[in-house]
């Protein structure tokens, strides 16, 4: 009994100085994955016509479901006149405004298909406008308000929509499951091929019949698996739509030729090009606001992804298609000496500036680009920049950063008064503990500059010694910027009591084209210099640092860097975290989907640039591995196929090295799902909390 008391006593003492400690704190706590999840989703802002008010796309994390909710809101772009506008279970998105501004089209499964709603803004109960036997994935309102423009995954030689709901009936009904296959893709992202493409149907608002406009085309509109509705638009005279497409036949798996087509909307003429990729991606087609130019998006070097988009200006109609320029530069490239990647093209309302963002030194700005001259202007520079779009006589855009999600804010055209729209987040915010994150700078391969974010510690006291994660970002053409990030989070690690330590290196975006271009070839010796040079320069900058105890962690590109540094630099780390890497780039050729990435990378593929993908190989080095490591993967990423993540924990596994293996069954080369993402953060904290702080050496 006496020693039934003293627990009882000792449990009572900790509660009490944990209440103080939090009230010390003022009730907070540190940073957590589900905190991370906790956050509301703000996306896809739309202006009225008028400029006077803003619909956008509101995500709740259900934890009971698993799964995000959408519903769309209204606000004023002052901030006031907040209110929720759709309130159905079955989720709401890509809010339109109707031309008077009194409707707004949006997109909702509560049909159970998802098709086209509308609802008046002033009130009442949603109509449908579609109801079509298949699936609408994304749509665009004419400028009339008298048309809808839809994507629908279709046979490309079925007659009717019905004709393909048969099918996919028919085949559902079969007993044997065997899908035979006789070019690539066989599958791609997280998704096998069935025969199907999204081809842009157009339909009246007022109802009717759909009409195909990419009949019998063997292509999709928007791209797969991650093309949106900014990929096609209505005319100014709504009479037509133009589209970017990849039409390549065979040669899809590893082409990056999109072209920009014309197509009448009663499908009465086959698409047209318009302008022509010349073998490289030309998209988000947007008209001014005058309707006499059509601004796009414009790479110039064939097959290479991670080429810079220029914006490209085209006059509209001139009859006759646009194709690329001199030396590889498209015709009226209206940002062609500025040596950023446009990511979104934004019309002012007099037509005279567009409003984009780009990666830039560790940032992703708000940017002007002056029409008639080329000139860019900073207008937002901290944080990073997602949405876009004008409302009266101010800019609103998206904007996040390190210590807080997404938030609507806007500003004036010359980049003053910069004014909070909406505070979603707000008491989320407050009632966490994040870490001060700081950028800086060493000299990396060739002596160039290269930028590195460190995020200390929650509750940091300079006095204590920190283990370290360090976090090696994928692409490789990525960047581990001013983002609050869902997938890489870095202060999750911090509120488990790391310092985050996060470099650019060589292939990095934001820092010029050549940056980026320097780790053609050389995926393990540039990046790997820069990551050696940047960890010893942050270790002798932050004395609190402690460089005995570093963990390295990386995804994708990183994961293959990961299982790369196990072999060429295993003394260093005293755990190592491999996500969705591969182990062997020769047959991670075969494995993947898109092959344009591997034969731009390596200069070719495999049989004809043998020792390209032997240069760097992970696989070659396994005999030299000695550090833990913890392998995660996941059996829908077909980017990066299980078997290269299965494979390294078998190599790991065989050494005798302590190891663990995390398989997702139902996730992609992401995991998105709330619950496996807090699972994803547990096991890797803990992995790092075995070999950081424990006494597991």
């Amino acid at each position: 009994m006496l020693a039934l008391a003293l627990l009882i006593f000792l449990a009572f003492v900790f509660l009490l100085v944990l209440h103080f400690a939090e009230s010390a704190a003022g009730g907070t706590h540190p940073f957590t994955a589900r905190d991370m999840h906790a956050m509301e989703r703000i996306s896809d802002p739309q202006a009225s016509p008028d400029g006077k008010r803003l619909a956008f796309v509101l995500r709740v994390t259900d934890f009971e479901a698993n799964k995000g909710r959408t519903d769309l809101w209204l606000v004023n772009p002052d901030g006031s006149g907040l209110r929720r506008l759709t309130t159905h279970t079955a989720g709401s998105s890509s809010p339109r405004w109707s031309p008077d501004g009194r409707t707004i089209y949006f997109l909702s499964k509560r049909s159970e298909s998802s098709q086209v709603w509308r609802i008046a803004v002033d009130g009442g109960e949603a109509d449908q406008v579609t109801d079509l036997p298949l699936d609408v994935g994304t749509f665009a309102l004419s400028p009339d308000g008298q048309h809808l423009a839809i994507s629908i995954e279709v046979f490309p030689d079925a007659g009717t929509l019905e004709d393909t709901k048969k099918r996919l009936d028919e085949i559902k009904e079969r007993k044997a499951t065997g899908q035979v296959y006789d070019r690539l893709f066989i599958r791609h992202w997280d998704t096998w091929k069935d025969g199907r493409r999204s081809h842009l149907f157009v339909i009246p608002t007022s109802g009717g019949e759909p009409v195909d406009v990419m009949k019998g085309v063997d292509a999709d509109a928007p791209s797969k698996p991650f093309g949106g509705a900014e990929e096609f638009t209505f005319t100014p005279d709504g009479k037509s739509l133009v589209l970017a497409a990849r039409n390549v036949g065979r040669e899809e798996a590893w082409s990056t030729h999109f072209n920009l087509y014309v197509v009448p909307i009663d499908g009465s003429a086959e698409p047209r090009i318009v302008v022509d990729g010349k073998g490289a991606t030309v998209t988000n087609p947007v008209f001014s606001p005058d309707g006499k130019t059509l601004a796009y998006l414009a790479m110039v070097r064939p097959g290479y992804e991670a080429d810079r988009f220029r914006i490209a200006l085209k006059p509209w109609p001139n009859g006759s298609p646009a194709s690329a320029g001199s030396a590889g530069v498209p015709p009226a490239s209206l940002t062609e000496s500025w040596d950023r990647s446009a990511g979104k093209i934004v019309f002012s309302r007099d037509g005279k500036t567009i409003y984009t963002c780009a990666n830039h030194v560790g940032q992703r700005p708000l940017f002007a680009v002056d029409v008639g001259t080329g000139n860019v202007r900073e207008l937002v520079g901290e944080g990073r920049v997602m949405e876009i779009v004008t409302a009266g006589e101010r800019v609103v855009y998206g904007l996040c950063h390190l210590r807080s999600p997404l938030e609507l804010f806007s500003v004036r055209p010359d980049g003053s008064d910069v004014q909070p729209v909406t505070e979603i987040n707000a008491e989320k915010v407050a009632a966490i503990r994040t870490g001060e994150p700081e950028q800086s700078s060493f000299k990396g391969w060739n002596g160039d500059t290269v930028y590195t974010y460190v995020v200390k510690p929650v509750d940091f006291d300079p006095s204590k010694k920190y283990p370290v994660a360090f976090l090696i970002h994928g692409g490789p053409q990525g960047t581990f910027s001013n983002d609050f990030h869902y997938r890489w989070n870095p202060q999750c690690l911090a509120g488990a009591g790391y310092a985050v330590v996060m470099v650019d290196f060589h292939a990095s975006v934001g820092y010029g084209q050549a940056f980026t271009d320097a780790i053609n070839d050389h995926w393990g010796d540039r990046p790997l210099e820069d990551l050696q040079k940047g960890l010893a320069a942050a270790v002798e900058r932050y004395p609190w640092m402690d460089g005995e105890r570093v963990a390295a962690l990386g995804g994708s590109y990183g994961g293959y860097l990961v299982n790369w540094i196990a072999g060429v630099w295993p003394d260093r780390f005293r755990c190592l975290v491999c996500h969705d890497g591969n182990i062997d780039e020769r047959m991670a050729y075969y494995d993947t989907e898109e092959l344009w990435f591997p034969e731009w990378e390596r200069g070719g593929p495999p049989w004809e640039k043998p020792e390209a993908y032997t240069k760097h190989n992970p696989i070659d080095h396994v005999d030299k591995w000695k550090t833990p490591m913890l392998v995660i993967h996941s059996a829908n990423d077909f980017r990066v196929v299980d078997a290269q993540g299965i494979s390294t924990f078998t190599a790991l596994q065989r050494r005798g090295i302590p190891s663990k293996l995390l398989y997702f069954p139902d996730e992609n080369h992401w995991v998105l799902k709330p619950h496996n993402s807090i699972q994803w953060y547990e096991v890797v904290i803990g992995w790092l909390d075995q070999w950081c702080k424990g006494n597991s050496e």
